[in-house]
């Protein structure tokens, strides 16, 4: 039992230690300067990605080998841990591979002699091991225990592998009693420490990419309110200090064409908005829809001596199928640019494209919008028209004069009506068509129609759509004053508020119930309505053109009159 502690096993400790260091320095330096991470567990490979993984892993293998020491004609060597990693990392396919490359090596070269089989077959063994527990594990496989586990179970099993099969029996034992003991701690540690390189640099990158992610749609969330107009010089320069504040890049410009539109940071004294683009790198960009990265100064190509720019990132701006302009980002001597910084330029043109999409979308919805608003407003039309005529026509014989009047009346509305398109107008307008509707009105019903109209410091300026306030007083009048012998009073009051016109419509008619008012505030279209079609109408157009939010208030009773309250934005 002395003799496995002979004065061999702590001289091979040392060199094994120093082997081993630089083993893992190596197996640390290839995980951190190279995206290997992408390749590992759970991942979709090509077939050249596993076969890189089987040639690299099996490379350090060799490695592994030769960094051992000859003992006895055999070596102490470090193999294990290297194929360990390779299967829980890469799945059965890298770790058999690897272990094949690796264990060929040691059975076919002439390394060492009588312990060849034994080390090679133990080596298989822990590459199959490893990548069929990969390909089995729930979890992760990436777990730092496990391949501790894993790789002091393959060294005991290649031990004992040396000792049943190497031959003669006594070297075989004199060759354990030595390389066991470091082997087994050795390979272990370093299968457990390469793992959790492996896990390290995967969570480094996956917070690297949660941070891009969020980098990226933060800007997109804030450029979205000044892109879906359009790429103009406005809206450019808006992206570019967006961009600047998230980011800290030395400079940010945007171009349309051949023009900048605009340039914020380092160089903006000679790449000034409205000038022509000034870097080759751009317009090559332009022609051809690909990304550079532009490393060098004079590939700039900014003709300017004294420019601070050393670097850029040129990405296309699509809108649809066509190039719109470019996103740039520029570095300088001091403020280098990086891999991280082209991934977010061309995560957000991608962003930018969608945003600049949304041009197009909203001209379509304004046009159907305006055609929904002409459609509404030739129900009103002929709803008011009919009316008025019908009154006019009661005074011709008994009062032509109130009846050229009241026909007066009648054209300085329809005069405002038909240039309605326009627009918005005034709430004096407005007001001017309301009382045009009263004064015929109160001409055919006489003192059953009473009108009071109140208006607040400034309101008379306020803007708002046409045939939104009239349709609302003629349903007050017909609806609801007009159904009770005695009529009653129709008030309308409006004022400025926090950024809006109020406007409340109130009358002391005969009120309507539930239903009546559902039919007016529904959000489709009911055929069956007969009653308040110019207040639905009225309310349709306001959400219509504001959005749901700003719908009418309608508050009413049976025998308790009517009020409806709006709000029209300024």
């Amino acid at each position: 039992m002395n003799d496995f502690f002979n004065p061999q096993v702590p001289a091979l400790f040392l060199n094994l230690s120093q082997r081993f260091g630089l083993l893992l320095a190596g197996g640390f330096a290839i995980t951190t300067v190279t995206s290997i991470d992408k390749l590992g567990p759970g991942r979709d490979r090509p077939l050249w990605a596993t076969i890189l993984l089987i040639v690299m892993f099996g490379v350090f293998g060799i490695l592994g080998t030769y960094s051992g020491n000859v003992v006895f004609q055999s070596f102490a060597n470090l193999r294990g841990m290297v194929v360990i990693t390779a299967g829980l990392f890469g799945g059965p396919a890298v770790g058999i591979g690897s272990a094949l490359i690796a264990a060929g090596h040691r059975y076919l070269m002439d390394i060492g002699g009588f312990s060849a089989l034994p080390c090679a077959l133990g080596t298989l063994i822990e590459g199959v091991m490893a990548g069929v527990v990969s390909r089995r594990a729930h979890g992760d496989p990436l777990d730092w225990r496990l391949a501790f586990l894993l790789c002091l179970g393959g060294e005991i099993l290649h031990q004992i592998l040396v000792l049943t099969l190497a031959k003669p029996f006594p070297m075989a034992v004199a060759v354990v009693q030595v390389i066991a003991l470091p082997m087994i701690v050795f390979n272990s540690i370093g299968a457990a420490l390469l793992v959790q390189a492996l896990n390290m640099q995967k969570s480094y990158r996956e917070a690297k990419d949660r941070d891009l992610a969020r980098q990226i749609l933060s800007i997109a969330n804030q450029t979205l309110a000044h892109l879906r107009a359009g790429l103009t010089p406005g809206s450019a320069r808006a992206t570019a200090a967006i961009i600047m504040r998230e980011t800290r890049i030395p400079a940010v410009a945007v171009t349309s064409g051949k023009t900048i539109l605009a340039h914020l940071g380092a160089g903006e004294d000679h790449h000034m908005p409205g000038g022509a683009v000034r870097t080759l790198a751009t317009h090559r960009v332009f022609q051809t829809g690909e990304p550079l990265f532009v490393r060098e100064k004079r590939e700039i190509c900014c003709d300017a001596p004294s420019c601070p720019l050393t670097q850029a990132i040129i990405v296309p701006l699509r809108k649809g199928d066509a190039i719109q302009g470019c996103l740039k980002f520029y570095g300088t001597r001091r403020h280098p640019l990086d891999e991280t910084l082209f991934a977010l330029a061309k995560g957000l043109a991608d962003l930018f494209a969608t945003q600049l999409e949304l041009e197009n979308i909203g001209i379509k919805n304004q046009l159907l919008a305006h055609a929904e608003i002409r459609r509404l407003q030739a129900q009103i039309n002929p709803h008011f028209l009919f009316n008025s005529l019908n009154t006019i026509a009661s005074f011709c014989r008994t009062a032509p004069a109130q009846a050229r009047e009241l026909i007066l009346d009648l054209s300085r509305y329809m005069r405002r009506n038909l240039d309605s398109s326009r627009g918005l107008i005034k709430l004096s307008e407005e007001i001017g068509q309301t009382n045009a509707y009263l004064a015929i009105e109160r001409a055919r019903f006489g003192g059953r129609v009473h009108a009071e109209i109140e208006l607040g410091p400034g309101a008379e300026e306020c803007v708002t759509p046409p045939l939104i306030i009239q349709p609302l007083v003629e349903n007050a009048v017909r609806h609801g004053i007009l159904q009770k012998p005695e009529g009653g009073v129709v008030q309308l009051r409006a004022r400025r508020e926090d950024g809006h016109l109020l406007v409340e419509v109130r009358d002391d008619g005969v009120g309507m119930k539930p239903d009546q008012v559902d039919a007016i505030t529904a959000a489709v279209e009911l055929e069956s309505l007969t009653e308040g079609i110019g207040a639905r109408n009225s309310n349709q157009r306001l959400m219509q053109i504001y959005g749901p939010t700003y719908g009418m208030v309608v508050e009413s009773a049976p025998g308790q009159g009517t009020r409806i309250s709006l709000r029209i934005p300024q």
